[in-house]
C-alpha cells in the first residue's frame, strides 16, 4: 500500500494566530497533522504541500481595487460585475474590461463571489512560509525515510484567484500555471491512498477536491480527508458543504488524524 500526504496551504498567514488570514483552529490542525505524520512516517511514501504565492497587487487584495475617491476596499468586501459596472469598485490599473470579464466568468461558472482578503502569503515573506509545527515534522519524515517532499506554489498570476491546488478559478491559456495541473494529479494517482488536509476547508481544500470532479474524477476515490486537520474561514463554515457531500458520494473517505496506518 502506497500512501501520500497532500497538504493544502499550511502557511503561516493561515496557520499561525498572528497570520494575516488566520483560519480559526488552524494552529491545532497543524499540530495534529504533524503528530499524524510522525506516528505514520514509515507508511507515508510522499509528502506534497501547496503554497499560495501572491503579489501585493493581487486581484483578491485591497490594493487592486479603488472606489471613485481612490479608497481601497476593506478585507472581506464582496465585489460583483454590477459593482464594477456601477463604479462602486474599479480596478486600480484601469483595465475595467479585464475585471468585468473575470467577475462575469466567476458568476457564470457558479464560483464563489469574489472576496477581498487581507493581504496574505506575499512571495518571499514569512507569512508565505510553511508553518513550523508541520515543517519540522516533514523534515523529520525526510530524514527518517530518506524521502523527498514537494512544495507546489500557486497563485502567482495576479488576475485570478487560485484557491484549489490544480488550477486558477479562471484559467488563461497564455499563463500555463493557471491551467489544470495534470502532472500533479497524475503523481497523486500513483498512490493507493492520498491523505488530504490543510487550510482552509471552506476554500482551498474544498476547491482542490472540486477541481478533480471534472478533470480527474478517478482520483477522488483515493482521497482520505482528514477532517480534524482543516478549518473554515470565519463566516464561511458551510460554503463548501455540497463539495464534501459530492466527494463522499464519489468514494472519498473521511477520517481524523488519530488513525494509524
Amino acid at each position: 500500500m502506497k500512501n501520500a500526504l497532500f497538504v493544502i496551504d499550511p502557511q503561516n498567514d493561515f496557520c499561525e494566530n498572528t497570520g494575516s488570514l488566520y483560519v480559526p483552529g488552524a494552529t491545532g490542525d497543524m499540530t495534529r497533522l504533524a503528530s499524524f505524520l510522525r506516528r505514520n512516517a514509515d507508511k507515508i511514501d510522499n509528502v506534497i504541500m501547496t503554497a499560495d504565492d501572491h503579489q501585493p497587487n493581487d486581484i483578491s487584495h485591497p490594493a487592486f481595487w479603488v472606489d471613485v475617491q481612490g479608497k481601497h476596499p476593506a478585507p472581506f468586501t464582496s465585489i460583483s460585475v454590477e459593482d464594477v459596472n456601477n463604479k462602486v469598485w474599479l480596478p486600480a490599473d484601469g483595465n475595467v474590461s479585464r475585471a468585468v470579464d473575470y467577475l462575469a466568468q466567476l458568476k457564470a461558472a457558479g464560483k464563489y463571489a469574489h472576496t477581498i482578503w487581507p493581504v496574505h502569503c506575499i512571495s518571499g515573506t514569512c507569512g508565505a512560509d510553511i508553518c513550523k509545527s508541520l515543517m519540522d515534522a516533514v523534515l523529520e519524515w525526510a530524514a527518517q525515510t530518506k524521502g523527498y517532499f514537494t512544495i507546489v506554489r500557486k497563485g502567482a498570476f495576479p488576475f485570478s484567484e487560485h484557491f484549489g491546488a490544480f488550477q486558477a478559478e479562471v484559467t488563461n491559456p497564455d499563463f500555463p500555471d493557471t491551467m489544470f495541473n495534470y502532472a500533479l494529479a497524475e503523481k497523486l494517482y500513483e498512490y493507493d491512498k492520498v491523505y488530504l488536509a490543510g487550510e482552509a476547508k471552506s476554500h482551498c481544500v474544498a476547491n482542490t477536491i472540486a477541481q478533480l470532479f471534472d478533470n480527474m474524477p478517478k482520483l477522488v476515490s483515493k482521497l482520505v480527508i482528514l477532517e480534524d486537520a482543516m478549518g473554515c474561514v470565519a463566516g464561511f463554515e458551510h460554503a463548501a458543504d455540497q463539495i464534501y457531500e459530492t466527494a463522499k458520494i464519489r468514494g472519498a473517505q473521511f477520517a481524523d488524524t488519530s488513525i494509524t496506518l
